[in-house]
């Protein structure tokens, strides 16, 4: 048998309609003044009230951060951290996409422990305890509800990772109705971001594992059978629940067997042009399954032959995401975002930076493939 190590959040909860039993599970762990951590854009979207009402409906008396941004930048996490431990908090409720979530797991960290968050990046250096934790994921993308990693925006332009098994939630509380409000340009990133950690986790050289392999390949046959239909029609209901459950699958499978590559050389365009993280790996994500090809076309196959129907090779599998990702709607090329050929250059200098993750890719990248993977996506 081969040797590994596997872990996940100890609880889903996944119920359509289920947040509506927020407050009870949130009782179960015995907060009483939770501090919920969202962004201003589902408060606007009226998607933070119901989960007030529910801690609310329960006994609770909840304190609201909604001043998470986009890839979290490190002075946010902070103000966040600053902010509950003002607040008397004894937990935790992220609600949103991964951002909120991930600026949940370093509050819960963080708040009752003095640690420096730059001195906690990298993996197994935080410290413990950390306050009762749930998450509620509002898209089906990062999977950070079942991850022991956060990911940080350092102020010069760094994706930092800190990776724990503390980061782990309590609980994590999959419904799929929050996610019917979504449009389909963030539905086609945030799915695209899930089937690339299913990918890259079947791939991966490092640490993969016979249940990380099994998770990413159900993940991929859910998300790729069901985004076409959530892209035409947001109010399907049983594509969403399909979807946010794909994506919690290959958050468990990349979790335990890590990302690399397409990850790596998203990070930079995330970090200096404030790139969506899903957009970033779209754009990013053709031309680096092409690459490695030639090193891991028989674990193409067999995701292909398992995710796509009538696929049977790993060629077959770069057409199909190839196609896939050029129908999404949404930015097609580096260009699109903003970003220069004379960005190229000092991209691929900082995606060779990201040896983290870069260690996990089948094919070694050189600095000249990231180069040229970059002019490809231009």
């Amino acid at each position: 048998m081969t040797d590994f190590v596997f872990e996940t959040t100890p609880k889903i909860v996944a119920e359509s309609g289920g947040a509506k039993r927020l407050g009870a599970i949130c009782a179960g762990l015995s907060m009483r003044r939770p501090l919920v951590v969202s962004d201003p854009g589902l408060v606007a979207a009226g998607m933070v009230a119901p989960v007030e009402a529910s801690l609310r409906g329960a006994g609770l008396d909840p304190v609201l951060f909604t001043d998470v941004a986009a890839d979290p930048p490190e002075e946010v996490v902070e103000a966040a951290v600053a902010f509950a431990r003002g607040a008397e908090i004894d937990g935790v409720v992220g609600v949103g996409g991964g951002s909120s979530l991930d600026t949940a797991k370093l509050v819960a960290l963080l708040v009752g422990r003095p640690q420096a968050l730059p001195e906690i990046y990298g993996i197994g250096l935080a410290q413990g305890p950390r306050l009762p934790l749930v998450q509620v994921p509002t898209t089906a993308g990062t999977g950070s509800e079942v991850t022991p990693i956060s990911i940080v925006t350092t102020p010069t332009h760094e994706k930092k990772g800190v990776v724990s098994p503390l980061l782990l939630p309590d609980v994590a509380l999959l419904d799929g109705t929050l996610t019917l409000g979504l449009p389909p340009r963030v539905t086609a990133m945030t799915g695209i971001d899930a089937m690339v950690h299913a990918i890259e986790a079947y791939t991966t050289r490092s640490k993969k594992n016979p249940l990380s392999d099994s998770l990413a390949s159900a993940a991929l046959k859910l998300l790729y059978g069901n985004i076409r239909r959530v892209i035409a029609d947001g109010s399907d209901a049983v594509a969403r629940a399909a979807m946010l459950e794909g994506s919690m699958l290959a958050g468990m499978a990349f979790a335990n067997a890590p990302v690399g590559a397409v990850h790596a050389l998203a990070y930079p365009i995330g970090g200096h042009f404030h790139v969506p993280h899903g957009l970033s790996n779209a754009l990013v994500l053709a031309p680096v399954m092409a690459f490695n090809l030639p090193t891991c076309e028989p674990l193409y196959a067999e995701l292909a032959r398992a995710a796509i129907p009538g696929a049977t090779s790993g060629a077959d599998l770069v057409r199909a995401m190839t196609e896939l990702v050029a129908e999404m709607p949404m930015e097609q090329r580096l260009a699109d975002v903003g970003i220069a050929e004379t960005d190229l250059d000092m991209l691929a200098v900082d995606a060779m930076k990201v040896q983290r993750l870069l260690v996990n890719n089948p094919r070694e990248v050189t600095l000249d493939d990231a180069r040229a993977l970059y002019a490809q996506a231009f």
